[in-house]
């Protein structure tokens, strides 16, 4: 995957804060330690040959995941429903933005039929936003869960959903299904939300998953943030606490990568010493998981990590 990185200074950035999001910045150079395979092996065509044949979308591909490679050589995807094109223009992300055609009714089936043929023992399931649902897709979150539950009983369920802003009750329907994990990225802290997520409100993204909680403690939730867009190491350590006083469980934090020239610029390449201290002090804060690197996405690894949360768990109750 080529990501492209401009080289505007952070001092530069400081004085000239419109240049932050310049379009015609040259490439960087990556560091070692964000460098991956290129996705050439058996596994990754079969897993794309499974998604393809079922008519299914994966934010592996449509986010441009560095770790592609990785998961779809052991079989490991990302399902992402209800289209592949988002009502929001996330300065972040890689997935188009437009007006997207009406849901296909009969996709849970086939993400539950695609389950059962990748052998998935955990399956994350996410989407696009869609604020031009009543619900913002929150039945159609139900409806995949229950198909999966029903065609694959023994694998276990994490769903990464849209915030539902202004969608009232629609978290309440997503929870009522009882996926296993409920994940809601906050993606950045608050002071970057108006150029980073301007679509989403801070507040509100806490709130849900703190109502995650309210509707059946019983659930995991999960949030993560991107570091390397000019956030400062203070607001890490008050999003931590706003996490932890809501109730989540786990937190993932990796590198923000540059999909296009088009996309907000990074600000700096976070060493991995870094990852490993915010990873320090996120346990020491009460989270039961903690998933810190350069490399870490949402759902890297999220059924070994979902056994490792499943113990913490159990190893805190005693």
């Amino acid at each position: 995957m080529a990501v492209i990185i401009d080289t505007i200074t952070s001092d530069q950035r400081a004085r000239h804060p419109e240049k932050a999001h310049r379009v015609d910045a040259p490439v960087m150079k990556k560091p070692e330690w964000i460098r991956v395979k290129a996705p050439v092996s058996k596994g990754y065509v079969e897993t794309q040959r499974i998604v393809r044949d079922n008519g299914l979308h994966t934010v592996c591909e449509e986010a441009s995941c560095p770790n592609i490679g990785e998961c779809w050589e052991k079989k490991h995807a990302t399902f992402m429903i209800m289209g592949d094109t988002c009502t929001r223009a996330c300065a972040f992300c890689n997935v188009k933005t437009g007006l997207p055609a009406p849901l296909d009714t009969g996709e849970p089936a086939r993400v539950a039929e695609a389950t059962a043929k990748l052998g998935l023992a955990h399956v994350v399931v996410t989407s696009v936003d869609r604020d031009d649902l009543d619900d913002g897709g929150a039945a159609h979150f139900a409806a995949t869960i229950r198909a999966i539950r029903a065609g694959c009983p023994n694998t276990t369920i994490e769903v990464l959903t849209p915030d539902f802003l202004r969608k009232d009750s629609a978290v309440d329907v997503v929870a009522a299904a009882k996926p296993d994990v409920f994940n809601h990225n906050l993606e950045t802290v608050p002071s970057k939300y108006l150029t980073v997520r301007p679509g989403a409100r801070y507040f509100a993204s806490i709130r849900l998953l703190q109502r995650v909680k309210e509707i059946d403690p019983t659930l995991f939730t999960k949030s993560g943030i991107m570091v390397g867009l000019g956030e400062e190491r203070n607001e890490v350590m008050q999003v931590m606490d706003d996490l932890r006083a809501a109730g989540v469980d786990f937190l993932t934090i990796g590198q923000y990568l540059q999909p296009t020239r088009k996309h907000h610029a990074v600000a700096r390449f976070v060493p991995p010493e870094e990852f490993k201290a915010y990873e320090t002090i996120a346990y020491a804060k009460g989270f039961l998981m903690v998933s810190a690197s350069p490399l870490t996405r949402s759902s890297h690894h999220a059924g070994e990590d979902f056994a490792r949360l499943r113990a913490a768990r159990q190893l805190r109750a005693l």
